[in-house]
C-alpha cells in the first residue's frame, strides 16, 4: 500500500491483465488433460474437481490467501499475515506493492490467484478415479491455506526465509509442482491403490483431450512464466522464449526414448514430454538463456520419463502421474536453475529479480545448495501436511475420501455425480463381472444382462442412500 500518488505502467498493467487470463486457462486445460488420461468413466469428476480449484480457491484467495503469501507486515519469514484479507488495502488508486510498483496490487493479487488455482487442480491426477468430490471442497480449502500459501510466502515473498536464504524460483518450481506432486503422492498412498491395477492395463480413454488440454497447457504456460516477469520488458520475453523451447525438447525427447523402448511414436509420450519440458523450465524460465532452457527440456524429459516408473518399484498409484512428472520435474528444474542461472539474464529487468545470484555456470557455487534446501523443504511440508489433512478428514463422518468399491467399479461419475461424459461409457469385461460381484448376482449372465449392470448398479446404490 502506498502513502502517496502512484503512476502505473499502462504497457504493463495490459501484459498482466493478458497473462493472468493465459494462466487461469491451464486450468480448464489440465482438466481435459486429466479426463483423457483417465477411463471414460471417471473422466467427468476430474474436470470438475478442476472446476471447484477455480472456484475454492478464488474465494479462498480474497479471503486472506493472497494476504497469507504476500503481506509485507509480517517478518516471521514462514507466513504473511492479514494486512490484505478480505480486500483491505487493495481497492485504491495508490494501492501497489513495492516490489511491483508499475501494477495495481487487484491486478498482482489476480495473477498470483490463477498459481494457487493451477497447483490444487493438478494434485487430483494421484487419487484419480477413486476419490471422492464432495470431500475435494474441504481439502482444497484447507490444502491451499497450510501448504501451498506458506511455500509460497517461502519463495517469493521479500520477508520469506527461502528467498533470502538465496533460493531463486521464477514462476513455481516449489510452490505450484514439486509441492503439487509432493500432495497428489500423500493422496495416492491414504487412499491405496486402484481396484484391478496390475491385473488389468489402465488406458487413456481420449487422447484427442489429452492433446487439447496439453495445447491449452502450452498456450497458458506462456502467461505463467513469462507473466512472472511482472511486467513487459525484455526478460519477459527471455521467459517467453525458453518456455517455448524447453517445451519442444522435452516432447520430442520424450517421444524418442519411447520409440527406442516400443518402436512406436506415442502421442500420450509427446504430451508428457512437453508438460515434463514446461515443468523442468519454469523455476529458471526468466534465470536461464536459451541453450540452457533446451538442456533443462531435454534431461527433464528424460528424468520424468523415468520417475513415472518409480510407483511401479515402490508399489503406489499415482493415477495420472502427477509425482513422477511436476513433482521429480520440479525438483530438476530447480536444481538445474541452481546451474544454469545467469545475471545477465535477471538484468534484462523485472519485477520480481534477484540480482544478486547467478548460477554454477556464473561461479556461484553455494546456489545449487539453496535450490536444494528450496525443494526438500517444500517437498517435506506439502507431503507431510497432505497426510495429516486426508487422515484427519477421512475420520470425519462426511468426509470420507474414498468411494465405495462397487461405486469405484463402475465410475466416480455416475457414483459421485449422477452424471457421466458421455451417453455411453464403455465398460471392461472385468468391470462388468466386478459388478455383478457387487450386487451379489449370478457371474454367468447373458451378455443381454451384463450390459445393463452399470445401471442396475447404479439403481441399487440409488435405493441404498435412500
Amino acid at each position: 500500500m502506498a502513502d502517496e500518488k502512484v503512476s502505473f505502467d499502462t504497457g504493463d498493467v495490459a501484459f498482466q491483465i493478458i497473462c493472468t487470463g493465459l494462466v487461469w486457462i491451464m486450468t480448464p486445460g489440465l482438466a481435459y488433460f486429466y479426463s483423457g488420461m483417465a477411463r471414460s468413466k471417471s473422466a467427468l469428476s476430474l474436470i470438475m474437481v478442476c472446476f471447484i480449484a477455480i472456484a475454492v480457491v478464488s474465494v479462498q484467495w480474497w479471503m486472506f490467501g493472497f494476504s497469507l503469501t504476500f503481506s509485507e507486515t509480517s517478518k516471521n519469514g514462514l507466513i504473511g499475515d492479514f494486512q490484505y484479507a478480505f480486500g483491505r488495502h487493495m481497492n485504491g488508486p495508490n494501492d501497489a506493492l513495492p516490489f511491483v510498483p508499475t501494477l495495481p496490487i487487484s491486478v498482482f493479487a489476480c495473477f498470483q490467484m490463477t498459481f494457487a488455482i493451477i497447483t490444487a487442480g493438478l494434485i487430483f491426477g494421484g487419487p484419480a478415479e477413486r476419490m471422492r468430490v464432495l470431500p475435494t471442497i474441504v481439502f482444497i480449502f484447507i490444502w491451499t491455506t497450510v501448504v501451498y500459501d506458506p511455500i509460497a510466502f517461502w519463495s517469493w515473498s521479500e520477508n520469506g526465509w527461502l528467498r533470502k536464504l538465496g533460493s531463486v524460483d521464477f514462476a513455481g518450481g516449489t510452490p505450484v509442482h514439486i509441492a503439487s506432486g509432493a500432495a497428489g503422492l500423500a493422496y495416492s498412498i491414504v487412499l491405496g491403490k486402484r481396484q484391478g491395477l496390475g491385473k488389468e492395463k489402465f488406458k487413456p480413454h481420449n487422447l484427442s483431450n489429452v492433446f487439447l488440454g496439453t495445447a491449452l497447457l502450452w498456450f497458458g504456460w506462456f502467461g505463467f512464466n513469462a507473466g512472472s516477469a511482472l511486467g513487459a520488458n525484455a526478460r519477459a520475453g527471455m521467459a517467453l522464449l525458453t518456455t517455448n523451447l524447453s517445451t519442444a525438447v522435452g516432447g520430442i525427447t520424450w517421444v524418442l526414448i519411447d520409440y527406442h523402448r516400443e518402436k512406436k511414436l506415442s502421442a500420450l509420450g509427446f504430451c508428457s514430454g512437453a508438460v515434463a519440458g514446461l515443468v523442468g523450465i519454469t523455476p529458471g524460465a526468466g534465470f536461464v538463456s536459451p541453450c540452457p532452457a533446451a538442456a533443462i527440456g531435454f534431461i527433464t524429459a528424460c528424468v520424468c520419463n523415468f520417475g513415472i516408473k518409480i510407483k511401479d518399484k515402490i508399489g503406489f498409484d499415482d493415477a495420472l502421474d502427477v509425482f513422477g512428472v511436476h513433482c521429480v520435474g520440479g525438483i530438476t528444474g530447480n536444481l538445474l536453475t541452481g546451474i544454469f542461472s545467469q545475471r545477465y539474464i535477471q538484468d534484462l529487468d523485472g519485477a520480481l529479480s534477484y540480482k544478486e545470484q547467478g548460477g554454477w555456470i556464473d561461479g556461484d557455487w553455494n546456489q545449487l545448495l539453496y535450490q536444494f534446501i528450496g525443494c526438500v523443504s517444500g517437498f517435506c511440508w506439502s507431503f507431510c501436511l497432505t497426510f495429516i489433512i486426508l487422515k484427519v478428514m477421512d475420520m470425519i463422518p462426511g468426509l470420507r475420501i474414498r468411494v465405495e468399491r462397487d461405486a469405484e467399479v463402475f465410475g466416480v461419475d455416475q457414483s459421485e455425480m449422477g452424471e457421466v461424459a458421455y451417453d455411453y461409457v464403455s465398460y471392461s469385461q472385468a468391470d462388468l463381472m466386478n459388478m455383478a460381484s457387487a450386487v451379489n448376482m449370478n457371474n454367468n449372465l447373458p451378455v443381454e444382462s451384463v450390459e445393463q449392470l452399470p445401471q442396475i448398479v447404479t439403481e441399487k446404490d440409488i435405493a441404498s442412500k435412500s
